[in-house]
């Protein structure tokens, strides 16, 4: 029997207004690992266009994909660990982020329309408007049982769910 590896990156998922960078930075701080905001890989063109109220399309993702695979790719071969919160919205976009990364786990936040509108339009000042939440649900394609995903749901606080992916590492 082959051993697992060892945890070396968890990708938290899920929908923008999910909670996924809060909860990635406070499992981050809880683990004592590195945190990486997706945000921060975006290309200024996808913010742009974001702001806007124009969804991404698979062009526009390829680059921001590239961009955090290869954080994951540095983290791991720096013999670190690290969470990093991305929507990873379609499996192709799962598969070019954890593929056959071993010790890469997904923990996917799942939420309903209505919450995720709710707390998008609680955030005023994202660049990410509410319009968008309906491109956001209509890309998502939730992950398998063959992608071993930690589900949490979104509707707990952020220490609640937290400790839930706790008791399932």
């Amino acid at each position: 029997m082959q051993a697992t590896p060892p945890l070396s990156v968890l990708v938290v998922m899920g929908v923008s207004g999910s909670g996924k960078s809060t909860v990635a930075g406070l499992l981050a701080g809880r683990l004592g690992w590195a945190f990486a905001e997706p945000d921060d890989f975006h290309p200024a063109a996808n913010v742009r266009k974001m702001h806007a109220g124009q969804p991404l399309n698979d062009e526009d993702r390829a680059p921001w994909l590239a961009t955090m695979a290869a954080w994951i790719d540095a983290t791991r071969t720096a013999g670190l660990q690290g969470v990093l919160a991305c929507s990873a919205l379609r499996r192709a976009y799962r598969t070019v982020l954890i593929g056959p990364r071993p010790g890469v786990r997904l923990v996917y936040l799942e939420g309903d329309r209505a919450t995720i509108r709710a707390r998008q339009a609680a955030r005023p000042l994202h660049y990410m408007p509410s319009t968008l939440v309906d491109s956001q649900f209509d890309t998502l394609e939730p992950p398998g049982p063959e992608e071993r995903p930690i589900t949490v749901s979104v509707l707990p606080g952020p220490l609640a769910i937290v400790d839930t992916i706790m008791g399932q590492l």
